[in-house]
């Protein structure tokens, strides 16, 4: 078994095969060899064989956790979510509980959005000395999407405290002072810890988002390099290299330079193949994005993730070879909600809205609040001449342009926006591009969480915000729709950024998944926009940002002027239409969604 343990550890699968098959004929009662034969199997592409080993292995030893949590990975690698939950509770119950499968699950559940779920699995192991990196990071991760963002602070502060030394309690600190907006902090924990010789690609992927949120991108380039030298297959730190390359130059072949070498070592890295094609889509090169993954996807068994990927590139050109993708992966996981997500959309796309509608009622049913799903949904109703439509997008009620007061110590609001526009133009690099993945068009966009700035004309825009949003939420009532039902009277945001287009610059039509109420609010206008007879500029809602069939356009629109703020339901699709102007159009954004306690940070 040790020679098995060494021959596994080095990658040699098949070798280790065989010499477990050797170990399971001689001693047929012993589980873990069965166990390590079913990895092997796994690892091999005998999916089948590895399940009947494990289940035949639990059968010979029903309290052995291990066997309980390589059988729950393999069933969330097939896509049977609901059984992989049950057997991985077990691996997690009882005084022998394993770490891996709390690991395994808890990403699981913060994958699927259920932070509350990931909370519940992953804190009664994070109490602790010896913490494992990655379950404490998932920890983490299910306290920020909670918007429990200052528990997390105090409970890896306190570890800190106690273990001043330890890299797991470091690197969780660090993530929870990133999220809470302490970017400076965030970067001395990791650096100092990197310093000490813990140098791991977690830790240096995250001090280099730490920098990048700084604004240094030249020295988060540099850890996101000493990030990928240690683990050069790790798609999110590809993902952020080229994202920061991108911002800085524009230029694509030099945002994905690291990526295409990567690429030409591990041409098989299914992974690093998808990331290239979200990059690429991401700069908007969606049939560029298809090109670079077509002959993979075309393989008989290509993975679903890689499916999915392809069928999203699609989509925004071929809703049909969208659907077909999707189809393919949904075979394969058949409880994949990317995969599902696509097929309803492409049905949109290729005319069938019933059968869009009928999927995203059964999405809606698992995710009630993902506002992507509520506009797919409207859009299928609009496209069926439901009535249920014009009761979701209601946007003469729905949609509320409300102006600010000064917020103290300013007097009056021309002062205070003057002021303002000083703080964020500091925030906008003149210079830089749009980031990826993001629909604006010919600008910028601030990167850093703006609700959570030191900068006191920042500071007091989100006091100043209070009122109108409570004004708001007192206008639309209460009732059993995807927008009144979360209705409480208590709020918190959600994140904000701020947008300054340049002349021909424009949003494409989007909505905000993880939002309940999205907003805009103008600083800045070109003086073509103040023409009533063009709508260069103005604020459009209906238009769906996927291809539907038969075409659909935009049924509302809002001018705006500079003080106004417009809140509307983060399910409307919205976009804004270009301008001729070498003035800027300057905004801040917010999402909204409900605090669910009064005492929820």
């Amino acid at each position: 078994m040790r020679a098995v343990s060494a021959q596994l550890q080095s990658g040699e699968f098949h070798a280790a095969h065989d010499r477990l098959e050797t170990i399971v004929a001689a001693h047929p009662s012993f589980a873990e060899a069965q166990r390590l034969l079913a990895g092997t199997k796994l690892a091999l592409g005998d999916r089948i064989s590895a399940e009947r080993l494990l289940r035949h292995a639990l059968e010979i030893d029903p309290a052995w956790t291990p066997t309980y949590t390589t059988l729950g990975e393999l069933l969330l690698a097939s896509g049977r979510g609901v059984e992989a939950e049950a057997v991985l509770q077990r691996a997690i119950e009882g005084s022998r509980a394993d770490p891996r499968a709390a690991l395994a699950l808890a990403r699981y559940y913060n994958n699927t959005a259920r932070p509350a779920r990931a909370l519940a699995v992953a804190a009664p192991l994070c109490t602790g000395r010896r913490l494992d990196p990655e379950l404490a990071t998932q920890h983490v991760n299910a306290l920020i999407a909670l918007g429990r963002q200052a528990e997390a602070l105090t409970v890896y502060g306190n570890l800190a405290a106690a273990a001043p030394e330890d890299p797991a309690v470091a690197q969780a600190l660090a993530i929870a002072l990133n999220a809470a907006g302490r970017h400076a902090e965030a970067g001395q924990i990791a650096h100092r810890t990197l310093a000490r010789g813990s140098r791991t690609a977690a830790l240096c992927l995250t001090y280099a988002k730490s920098l990048m949120a700084e604004g240094d991108n030249e020295a988060a380039e540099a850890a996101l390099r000493d990030c990928l030298r240690l683990e050069p297959r790790l798609a999110e730190a590809h993902s952020s290299l080229s994202q920061a390359i991108w911002v800085r130059t524009g230029d694509l072949a030099q945002a994905t330079e690291a990526l295409d070498e990567a690429l030409r070592r591990f041409a098989d890295d299914d992974g690093l193949w998808a990331t290239k094609a979200a990059i690429l889509q991401g700069a908007g090169a969606a049939r560029a994005a298809y090109e670079c993954l077509g002959p993979r996807a075309e393989r008989p068994h290509a993975p679903p993730v890689l499916l999915v990927r392809a069928g999203l590139a699609a989509l925004d050109f071929d809703p049909a070879k969208a659907l077909s993708l999707a189809e393919r992966a949904l075979r394969l996981l058949p409880d994949s909600a990317p995969a599902r997500n696509l097929r309803a959309a492409a049905q949109l796309g290729v005319g069938d809205a019933g059968g869009a509608l009928q999927n995203c009622e059964a999405l809606l049913a698992q995710s009630p609040d993902n506002q992507y799903l509520i506009a797919l949904q409207t859009t299928a109703l609009r496209l069926l001449g439901d009535a249920r439509y014009a009761q979701l997008c209601d946007y003469e009620h729905l949609i509320i342009p409300l102006p600010i007061e000064p917020p103290a110590p300013w007097t009056d609001v021309p002062s205070f926006l003057a002021d303002l526009t000083e703080s964020l133009n500091r925030l906008h690099d003149p210079q830089g591009h749009a980031l990826l993945f993001q629909s604006l068009r010919q600008g910028t966009e601030t990167t850093r969480d703006l609700t959570l700035s030191t900068d006191a004309p920042i500071r007091a825009l989100f006091q100043a915000f209070d009122a109108p949003i409570n004004r708001y939420l007192e206008h639309i009532g209460r009732g059993d729709d995807p927008l009144r039902r979360r209705n409480s009277g208590r709020w918190r945001f959600n994140g904000s950024w701020s947008v300054r287009l340049r002349n021909r610059g424009f949003h494409m039509s989007h909505v905000h998944p993880r939002g309940w109420i999205s907003s805009a609010f103008y600083l800045q206008l070109p003086d073509i926009m103040a023409d009533g007879d063009t709508d260069e500029g103005v604020l459009t809602f209906g238009k769906p940002g996927i291809i539907t069939t038969p075409p659909l356009d935009s049924e509302y629109t809002v001018r705006p002027a500079v003080g106004m703020l417009v809140l509307f339901p983060s399910y409307f699709w919205h976009g804004t239409v270009p301008f001729e102007s070498p003035q800027p159009r300057l905004t801040v954004a917010f999402d909204a969604v409900p605090r669910l306690s009064p005492t929820t940070p």
